[in-house]
């Protein structure tokens, strides 16, 4: 038995990287301590295979427990349609889902500038935000290089369902602000690197009652788990401890008093009983 209790609040787990071993990764994961995780959505394509993944694991014996957050990413725009939408309400009606994830605006590309793409991906964030209010669940955002629209979009639509900022990239007052709208500050394997230092002024600002651990597997490999600086090293979630002693580092706290701390956040911010 691990002895500590982890929730790791963003997965990709159901992608093609885990299909040859996913059954003894998640047994892994368990016996690290990784006692719950979400698979996130990133396109219609793969709601199917990601519901699928989430019903396997829920049946193994020794897995975390899966929770499902089905959205559409904006990174992924152009192949997103209108249609898609509705198909992403009727997973929300059929499924017990815990979010809607992971959905927000992204800059980073040159291409998704423009206005007509950024207007699209606006669009479809605050379709999905008037999606999540309606059945009252909350968002998971994917937010670069846009926190203030953003921010501007949550506030427009009053959305108070809160939920989780994702791999957060910003400054310590953006943090402060989605922290203000009722989100937690999701936290991934860069915290274990020296080099992430906007990342660490930000933990060390808000401090660990806003933040939450996660993944993002197979991306956001913890530095110590990574094994090639040529090759991507793929994440897993039995990585999530790191994850853990890199924040407990940062804020410099005992692990087991951080890890009960981010995991009752968790909890709280999902709407889940511990």
């Amino acid at each position: 038995m691990a002895e500590l209790a982890l929730f790791d609040t963003h997965t990709h787990f159901d992608v093609s990287d885990f299909d040859a071993d996913r059954k003894q990764l998640a047994y892994q994961a368990k016996a690290a301590g990784v006692e719950k995780l979400i698979l996130i959505g990133f396109i219609q394509q793969r709601f199917q295979l990601l519901t699928q993944t989430h019903h396997f694991l829920n049946q193994l014996a020794c897995a975390p427990r899966s929770y499902l957050a089905p959205g559409l990413h904006p990174s992924y725009i152009e192949q997103h349609q209108t249609a898609h939408l509705t198909e992403l309400e009727n997973l929300l009606r059929t499924e017990d889902c815990v979010a809607v994830g992971e959905i927000g605006l992204d800059t980073y590309l040159k291409q998704h500038k423009q206005a007509d793409i950024f207007q699209k991906q606006k669009d479809f964030f605050s379709a999905q935000l008037e999606m999540a209010r309606q059945f009252q669940k909350p968002v998971l955002l994917h937010i670069r290089k846009a926190h203030a629209d953003v921010i501007g979009l949550l506030r427009q639509h009053q959305f108070k369902q809160g939920g989780i900022a994702h791999a957060f990239s910003g400054g310590v007052e953006e943090a402060r602000a989605l922290i203000r709208l009722g989100f937690k500050i999701g936290v991934t394997g860069q915290i274990t690197s020296p080099n992430a230092k906007k990342l660490h002024t930000v933990v060390q600002a808000i401090g660990a009652e806003h933040v939450v651990l996660e993944t993002d597997c197979p991306d956001m490999t913890p530095l110590c788990c990574q094994t090639s600086h040529e090759h991507r090293t793929r994440n897993v979630p039995a990585n999530l401890p790191y994850v853990l002693d890199g924040l407990a580092a940062t804020l410099n706290l005992p692990r087991q008093q951080l890890a009960q701390m981010v995991w009752d956040n968790a909890h709280q911010v999902l709407g889940l009983a511990i």
